[in-house]
């Protein structure tokens, strides 16, 4: 397998399509998406927009969807949800389809919706997703970070570097240099992945909104925590796959 990691939905190229691309938001949306699908949503469909997301759950009967956004760091007024993963609980979210948009994660998995499989990543799901790209042995491999508004991020790249690690990648299987500086950065901070996202830009951000946050940060540190791989079944439409 070939690895290549981009920082942002931007630098994803506009040509050449992988066999497999990887979508990365580790605060918050895939871990969030990862945390609904184990906790027995029925599906989550992402949307960049909200107007878009309004019009099509509308589609949906009431009864059965959950409208979740969230913009800035901040839950979107009148939603039933914001991005806290710690709000998708079994009680809440089985058997209903959550609505999602978010600030960086939705964009990302709009920008490489027409690849063939597609699934989501992050720390709280490593493992699974690990499992899941060495069973399917892909030739091609795109990870593909959110950042923050077409920004880099740490938390985003060290999740990549942390499927580079765990599949045992050489260097050779490194595309690019993206994917290189990701292996690295996961190297270094293995072992103290929640000072990471404390120190990364989003996680002070995060922790500036109010200092109830870091509870989100421990979660979306906690490696391993769940075995369920996000997977596109649909363009937009994710269900628990793999």
């Amino acid at each position: 397998m070939q690895f290549f990691h981009f920082h942002t939905p931007e630098q994803v190229p506009s040509s050449g399509i992988p066999e497999c691309a990887v979508a990365i938001d580790v605060l918050r949306a895939t871990t969030t998406i990862a945390t609904a699908l184990a906790a027995g949503a029925e599906a989550v469909q992402v949307f960049a927009h909200l107007q878009q997301l309004q019009e099509a759950s509308q589609n949906w009967p009431a009864s059965k969807r959950l409208l979740a956004g969230e913009r800035g760091g901040k839950a979107v007024a009148g939603f039933d949800l914001g991005n806290s993963p710690l709000d998708y609980t079994p009680d809440r979210v089985r058997d209903k389809r959550i609505f999602l948009s978010t600030t960086n994660g939705t964009r990302s998995l709009q920008r490489i919706e027409g690849i063939p499989v597609v699934i989501t990543a992050a720390l709280v799901n490593l493992g699974a997703v690990v499992d899941f790209l060495r069973r399917g042995s892909f030739a091609e491999v795109w990870l593909v970070g959110s950042g923050w508004e077409g920004a880099f991020s740490l938390e985003d790249t060290a999740c990549a570097g942390a499927i580079l690690h765990h599949l045992g990648c050489s260097l050779n299987q490194l595309g690019n240099d993206e994917a290189v500086a990701a292996l690295a950065l996961y190297q270094t901070w293995q072992d103290d992945l929640l000072g990471l996202l404390r120190r990364s830009s989003h996680g002070q951000r995060l922790l500036g909104l109010g200092p109830e946050n870091d509870k989100d940060l421990a979660y979306c540190a906690d490696l391993d925590r769940l075995w369920v791989v996000p997977r596109q079944v649909q363009p937009g439409v994710l269900a628990s796959g793999g």
